[in-house]
């Protein structure tokens, strides 16, 4: 305290020299020469004014650095942003090219069945110990029965088995209620083909003479009028004939993959209230 009162009025006198010298420095013409008064403030005050030049240059650097370093990260969300919305374009575009993929599959299928079709969405899925079945988004007032036959673009998926105002419930070609007349394509040999609850299928009732290879081609035989005659069911993935017995064992993989089906055929012909 003792300092400051004892230098502080010299301290402020120099200042305000420094200010002022400064301020006239300013309004001089810029063609006159300095006069001995600015030459001698000039060189008492270099000294201070270079490091002062110098640290405000610094400084200077600094801000306009920060400035920069906001501006560099505005413009990257920006971009993140435009990157995020390019991104849900290309999944919305490509799952548009994959729906009509798999619908021109299914007009393809809907060409070859000699009957009216009607087009429902999988909502739901049932593969519990005990069933396999799968819930559509069509029901009685659209015209749906039980006993109807559904199938999609790789083949036959099951049958209506049970109908609500919206919604219907198939039994899936797996499961074990299932049963679907069938023919080997290639041998015309027949059998029924029922489900085995695991994903898998089997050929019943084909008796040991009859001619059956893994990879045949199982298609419906049109027996029964469910299913119209040609449509695939699966192929033959083993063949199992015993010693006794006058029949064979034969697993079958359907066609269809139940897992990835999203739209699905209702044959609307045949059923029952």
């Amino acid at each position: 305290m003792d300092l400051f009162k004892k230098y502080g009025f010299i301290a402020l006198i120099g200042t305000g020299v420094f200010v002022a010298l400064i301020f006239y420095s300013l309004n001089v013409p810029r063609n006159r020469e300095a006069n001995f008064v600015e030459r001698g403030a000039m060189t008492v005050f270099a000294p201070i004014l270079k490091p002062a030049a110098r640290l405000s240059g610094f400084f200077e650097d600094i801000w306009d650095g920060y400035i920069n370093l906001v501006n560099v990260q505005r413009e990257n969300l920006m971009l993140r942003d435009e990157i995020k919305e390019l991104n849900a374009r290309v999944v919305a575009g490509n799952e548009a090219v994959k729906s009509n993929q798999r619908l021109e599959s299914l007009l393809e299928m809907k060409n070859t069945v000699n009957a009216p079709i009607l087009t429902s969405m999988v909502v739901g899925e049932d593969v519990s110990s005990w069933f396999r079945t799968m819930i559509i988004d069509r029901g009685s007032t659209s015209g749906i029965r039980n006993g109807m036959a559904v199938v999609a673009a790789d083949g036959v998926v099951g049958q209506i088995v049970k109908v609500a105002p919206s919604t219907s419930r198939v039994l899936l070609l797996s499961d074990h209620a299932s049963g679907i007349a069938a023919t080997i394509q290639r041998s015309r040999a027949r059998g029924v083909v029922k489900g085995k609850g695991d994903g898998l299928c089997s050929l019943e009732f084909a008796t040991r003479e009859e001619d059956v290879k893994v990879g045949d081609i199982v298609v419906s035989s049109g027996v029964g009028g469910v299913f119209t005659k040609g449509l695939s069911i699966g192929e033959v993935t083993m063949v199992k004939r015993g010693e006794y017995g006058i029949f064979q064992t034969v697993t079958i993989r359907p066609a269809v993959n139940i897992a990835h089906l999203e739209e699905v055929l209702v044959v609307m012909r045949g059923g029952y209230e």
